[in-house]
């Protein structure tokens, strides 16, 4: 049965982190001093009739050819993955349908990779457009390239000083006036709203495409990812080359 692209993509990552922890591993086992030495000896004593002591020995236990091998054969793993990936990737193509209608044709996996994540910012600048203000009514006027509200009047006022007499004059005493102001017309103001923003329609509108074009840029990468792949045997020549 040929295999997928995407049953590659699936295997590369767990395939990574084998081959980094078996690299570390390596370093590290190498790196012991202890492992990578042994001693052998025997005791001979001077006088025929001496005390005699049983021989000694400590056994290498790392070898480093042996990490070279183990280490070549964990990366091979790696590097075929890899490159049966990348030249892959080089043939998966598919195109991007919206609504039925090819809108781009035969677009490689990598360029769906990244449509697809410039759409998510793409989502979120179109998701923070400003919006009219529902509260008002809005008209589009060519003559300023915007948006106006309807003429608004409202009144200017002004604060007037009146006398309220509580109490006329007497011969006695003085009239008790007392003062205070009255909120007068003197005017009015015609007022009219302008905005560049955009009717919430719009908004909504744009968001709905720019979801359409996520979900058909998905597919496609799905499509593409399905192409079938032929195995690269790169790591064998590599090693090959590095450690023989």
């Amino acid at each position: 049965m040929a295999t997928k692209l995407n049953q590659i993509i699936a295997v590369e990552k767990g395939v990574k982190a084998k081959a980094s922890a078996d690299l570390t591993q390596a370093q590290h086992d190498v790196q012991k001093t202890a492992l990578l030495t042994g001693i052998a000896r025997t005791y001979q004593p001077r006088d025929e009739d001496g005390e005699m002591f049983p021989p000694e020995s400590t056994r290498v236990q790392v070898h480093a050819e042996d990490v070279l091998r183990t280490t070549a054969s964990s990366l091979t793993r790696l590097f075929d993955v890899t490159a049966t990936k990348d030249w892959a990737n080089c043939d998966a193509r598919a195109d991007v349908k919206v609504d039925g209608r090819v809108l781009l044709a035969e677009v490689p996996v990598s360029y769906l990779l990244f449509l697809e994540k410039q759409l998510v910012d793409v989502h979120g600048f179109v998701k923070k457009l400003p919006v009219l203000d529902a509260a008002e009514s809005w008209n589009r006027d060519e003559s300023t390239d915007s948006w106006r509200t309807e003429p608004v009047k409202t009144n200017r006022t002004k604060k007037v000083y009146r006398n309220h007499v509580k109490a006329e004059a007497t011969e006695k005493h003085p009239a008790q006036v007392e003062v205070y102001t009255e909120d007068v017309t003197i005017g009015h103001w015609t007022t009219v709203k302008f905005s560049g923003a955009l009717p919430a329609r719009r908004v909504n509108q744009l968001l709905e495409r720019v979801e359409k074009l996520q979900q058909a840029v998905k597919f496609a990468r799905e499509e593409a990812n399905g192409t079938e792949v032929s195995d690269q045997r790169i790591g064998d020549a590599v090693f090959a080359f590095l450690f023989e």
